[in-house]
């Protein structure tokens, strides 16, 4: 209990179905777990679902573990799922076109090419401030890596984290948290082969006409390759806008950015190009926070929620 008094303390309310206990309806927030995913309201306004199971668009770019849609604080849904100009682009997702078993690579989970993500259990938490947590333990596969019996072979477990934070005033927070660790020896992951380099943490937002990119000091012009914008972008019209934060403990940091102004994702690029090894030890973690937010960066107070996110970004 004096462990409680000090710091955050989370309950886990549910596990393979139902709905959140009496805490957390009281504080707005709620979450529903069903076969297909897990859906998150707040005071009965939708703000996000959580993709448990593999889904396609007729049969192409199979793909699950990822966020669509994704509301904004006036409920608008700000994300695309199977966009006619990249199919295999969905909503807030983290992937990779390389990985690698020894020299064998083995799928590519960015295009959602022979890769399969296998959602082992998953669980909803309830924090003593509000805060709701989703968890997600899954193990990566590839119809390319079988076993005698002719079994998938798995090949990375990752456990995720999504911490959902009330509104507070013009904003929300989202914080993630990816922990990768090999299931096998010599697992190597990477983003594209070319001097591009994308993979990694990636919302594809909608963008409009009139949004800005903005870093830690000052406006960012999207080019081809990765450019170097600092620990965290901002994309906004100067209404309505996203800023995507990365943590100081990423590896790589502060990682560079691969930005587009129209009809594609944003990209926190990492590793680049040349693959990483994942330890079947320790694990790789990622973390980043989502803004969702009304306003101009100043407004938000982008620079304020980094230093706090850095300082007290969660355990």
């Amino acid at each position: 209990m004096q462990d409680c008094l000090k710091h955050l303390c989370w309950m886990l309310i549910a596990t393979a179905g139902g709905t959140l206990g009496q805490a957390a309806e009281r504080s707005g927030l709620k979450a529903e777990i069903t076969p297909g995913g897990i859906t998150v309201t707040e005071s009965g306004k939708s703000l996000l679902h959580y993709q448990l199971r593999t889904k396609s668009l007729d049969g192409a770019w199979p793909r699950a573990n990822y966020i669509h849609p994704l509301h904004d604080l006036d409920g608008d849904v700000i994300t695309e799922d199977f966009p006619d100009d990249h199919g295999h682009h969905r909503g807030i997702f983290w992937a990779w076109h390389q990985v690698w078993v020894d020299d064998q690579k083995v799928g590519d989970a960015w295009v959602c090419k022979d890769f399969l993500w296998d959602v082992q259990s998953q669980g909803v938490e309830y924090g003593t401030d509000g805060r709701l947590r989703l968890i997600a333990n899954v193990q990566w596969k590839s119809s390319q890596l079988s076993d005698q019996a002719g079994e998938m072979v798995p090949i990375v477990a990752e456990q995720t984290m999504i911490t959902v934070h009330p509104a507070h005033n013009d904003h929300r927070l989202l914080d993630f948290k990816i922990s990768l660790t090999a299931l096998l020896q010599n697992v190597r992951i990477g983003g594209s082969e070319d001097v591009k380099g994308y993979g990694g943490f990636s919302p594809r937002i909608k963008l409009s006409q009139d949004q800005k990119f903005v870093g830690h000091e000052g406006d960012v012009e999207p080019q081809k390759t990765a450019v170097e914008a600092g620990p965290w972008i901002d994309i906004s019209d100067g209404k309505q806008g996203v800023a995507i934060l990365s943590h100081p403990s990423n590896p790589g940091y502060p990682e560079p950015w691969i930005l587009r102004a129209g009809r594609s994702m944003q990209n926190a690029q990492y590793p680049g190009a040349d693959a990483v090894e994942i330890s079947p030890k320790t694990p790789t973690i990622l973390r980043y926070r989502l803004v969702i937010h009304r306003g101009s960066v100043e407004q938000a107070k982008i620079p304020e929620l980094f230093a706090d996110f850095a300082a007290n970004g969660q355990p």
